[in-house]
């Protein structure tokens, strides 16, 4: 069996095969192309089923990871969109939160909402939080309002109705009415992709999935019908926020949940890494060529969050587009391989978030990039050889970047061109290591008791700073670590969700209650099930956000499996108890506890099958695995010095690395920092035993 799996990046593209019955990978990376994301992929498919001696009729899965939901919320490039809302309730996406992400500035910006005050239309009808009816949907109103979105051409419309997570009866009027005029509309309810509580958040749910809704439907039917004439055999699968795959057809129908797919991809592989190299607690990070993703993994499971910020500030919590969807916890941030470098007024070295991208990329690619990127810096600093960039496949051209960076950095601030570009990736880790800290210290987390787990084309280049900035000792480096969330992409499997708001007292007498809640959860899931395609029996889970009475916020609570009957509500109520003892380090069991939103999930093992990976081959001659030498920058022993060039693949069991070394592979590079030690595990990953001075996680 024959599974290809690939994830568009910012400004590479990484394609990896698996055959499933040897095990064996084959990888590929070439630039995206941004103007047509299709062509790189069909490019990058040709070259890597000839590399492989593969026939298409012989794939049997295609799975992929795309930010083309990201991006296009991210740059504003979404679909032309209304909102219809309930009369009185139109300027909710405008006020927003009255929380400040940043206190004390009085100029911050809020979120830009996805559409302008114009585009947003009110009915009058009014629906209570009990699902009631107070004030019955004029169906004339909706339609002279239907007629109005049509004459100004809109391309998709959300509704976002009071209460409609309560009752969303007026919500699926007006789309009835809708589709009666013009049935190619695209229609996104908050009531089918969002239907919990908390007017902003499903608002903002809502609209930005009816503004991708168009333009991921035409990419991913565009893709699969072009995969198809190309005799490209199986079925293509999405990889979503939670870590889950998709069909195209669900994910078309809901491209909200695909939002931060191909990172979420890239923290399974750190998952499964994890759990191969009995490690519990590790930091994922994935920095490509356009951003850096920084994630955890707590006990040997990825964080998830019920709800994500997009297109935030800094990583500070409430600067972004709030999105009520299910989400392995990441935070990204515009520092990768091609951010740009530029010096400010005040003579500081700034470093992104603006991205060079893959056309025309940093200046080294040659493809008339004239502005210095972190990648410009890394091959100036002899970290990066230019005539094995990913495998040979691209030459670069140092002397053009140490031009460029003299030239924009260097002369600005009387630095040669070493001390500049140590400058450029100085910063870079800077904005990195702040991230790192968002995700470890201000999440609860000690740093200094989890590993790091470095991947994507630029990562192992600065993982080991990182590392010791934050007091961390141990560092993996994945086996193809340049394509880990195509890698991580074969790990996932097919995951449906389901999720509502029901606010009550969890008493000895709301067993009944939380039985009817799962019954609709699971004809939901079942339903969408069936769109998957797959015959195989899903593995089932429930979880609820519970709180203590009068609490605005809830954690989340893992519910008991099997029948939800007898003692089902006093067990619920021991797991909260206990949550929250975890958590906050006490609890009242004396107090009452609401149940607010309640959520199922269907497991279905890979829809393609898997039966685990070959074991990379490993060197059996010790010794062997130096290629030479060449100078390169290390700021401790002085500046540029002599360094060891290490070829990963001739690293055999039982060797170590000692730094300073850099250690080459076809898809990226792994800078080891004086007194570092690296060795390669029986499963073939790098570890790397950070020597550093451990410093105080600040």
């Amino acid at each position: 069996m024959i599974r290809i799996a690939f994830d568009i990046g910012g400004t590479f593209t990484d394609f990896v095969l698996e055959d499933g019955h040897s095990g064996a990978l084959h990888f590929w990376k070439v630039p995206t192309t941004s103007g047509d994301l299709a062509r790189a992929v069909l490019d990058g498919l040709d070259e890597l089923l000839r590399q492989a001696r593969v026939a298409p009729e012989a794939v049997e899965g295609i799975l992929h990871a795309t930010t083309i939901a990201t991006n296009a919320i991210i740059e504003r490039k979404g679909s032309h969109t209304a909102l219809v809302t309930t009369e009185g309730f139109r300027d909710v996406l405008i006020i927003g939160r009255s929380k400040r992400y940043d206190t004390y500035n009085l100029y911050i910006n809020k979120p830009v909402p996805l559409v302008r005050r114009r585009d947003i239309f009110e009915v009058p009808e009014r629906v209570n939080y009990d699902g009631t009816v107070e004030r019955p949907l004029d169906p004339a109103a909706v339609d002279c309002l239907v007629d109005e979105m049509l004459r100004r051409g809109y391309e998709s419309v959300a509704v976002s109705l009071l209460h409609a997570y309560a009752e969303p009866v007026h919500e699926r009027l007006v789309a009835a009415r809708i589709a009666a005029r013009e049935p190619d509309l695209s229609v996104s309810l908050s009531s089918d992709v969002s239907p919990k509580i908390r007017e902003y958040e499903r608002t903002s749910t809502v609209v930005a999935n009816a503004y991708i809704k168009p333009i991921v439907r035409r990419y991913l039917g565009n893709l699969s019908k072009t995969l198809k004439e190309r005799r490209m055999g199986g079925e293509l699968f999405i990889m979503q926020s939670n870590g889950g795959l998709v069909s195209s057809e669900l994910a078309s129908m809901y491209p909200i949940r695909i939002v931060e797919s191909g990172p979420a991809a890239g923290v399974l592989l750190c998952s499964g890494i994890a759990r191969q190299e009995g490690i519990d607690q590790c930091i994922t990070f994935d920095m490509g060529g356009t951003t850096a993703k920084l994630g955890a993994i707590d006990d040997g499971e990825p964080a998830i969050v019920p709800t994500y910020e997009v297109d935030h500030v800094r990583g500070r919590k409430s600067s972004g587009l709030p999105l009520n969807i299910a989400a392995v916890e990441l935070l990204e941030i515009g520092a990768g391989g091609g951010s740009i470098a530029s010096t400010t007024d005040v003579g500081l070295i700034k470093v992104g978030p603006e991205s060079a991208g893959a056309e025309p990329g940093p200046i080294c690619y040659g493809r008339g990039g004239a502005r210095p990127t972190v990648t410009d810096a890394n091959l100036v600093l002899g970290y990066i050889n230019p005539d094995y960039f990913n495998g040979g496949a691209m030459s670069l051209d140092r002397t053009a970047a140490e031009a460029g960076i003299c030239r924009d950095i260097g002369d600005a601030l009387g630095l040669d061109a070493g001390e500049a570009a140590w400058g450029i990736y100085t910063m870079a880790n800077a904005n990195m290591e702040q991230a790192m800290r968002i995700v470890s210290v201000e999440r609860g987390r000690d740093p200094r008791a989890y590993a790091l787990v470095a991947f994507g084309g630029a990562g192992p280049l600065h993982a080991s700073r990182l590392a010791r900035a934050l007091g961390i000792r141990k560092i993996v480096v994945p086996y193809g670590a340049g394509v880990g969330s195509a890698i991580g992409l074969l790990e996932a499997k097919s995951k449906i969700d389901a999720s509502l708001t029901r606010v009550m007292t969890i008493e000895n007498d709301t067993t009944a209650a939380i039985a009817y809640i799962y019954e609709e959860l699971e004809q939901r899931v079942c339903a969408n099930l069936q769109r998957l395609g797959s015959n195989q029996l899903p593995t089932w889970s429930r979880f609820a956000y519970m709180r203590y009475a009068g609490q605005g916020y809830e954690i989340r609570v893992d519910l008991p499996g099997g029948p939800i009957s007898g003692d089902y509500t006093a067990r619920a109520r021991d797991m909260f108890h206990r949550t929250y003892e975890r958590n906050y380090g006490h609890c009242n069991t004396k107090e009452a506890i609401e149940g607010v939103d309640w959520y199922l999930v269907a497991t279905v093992l890979n829809t393609t099958g898997h039966n685990g990976h070959k074991r990379p081959e490993l060197s059996t001659r010790s010794g062997r695995s130096r290629r030479g030498t060449r100078q390169a920058y290390f700021p401790e022993l002085g500046g540029y010095v002599s360094c060891t060039v290490v070829d990963r693949y001739a690293i055999a069991l039982g060797d170590v690395v000692e730094g300073p070394a850099i250690i080459e592979e076809r898809e990226s590079t792994t800078v080891l920092l004086p007194d570092d030690r690296a060795s390669i595990s029986p499963l073939g990953n790098l570890l790397i035993a950070n020597g550093g001075k451990v410093s105080n996680a600040r």
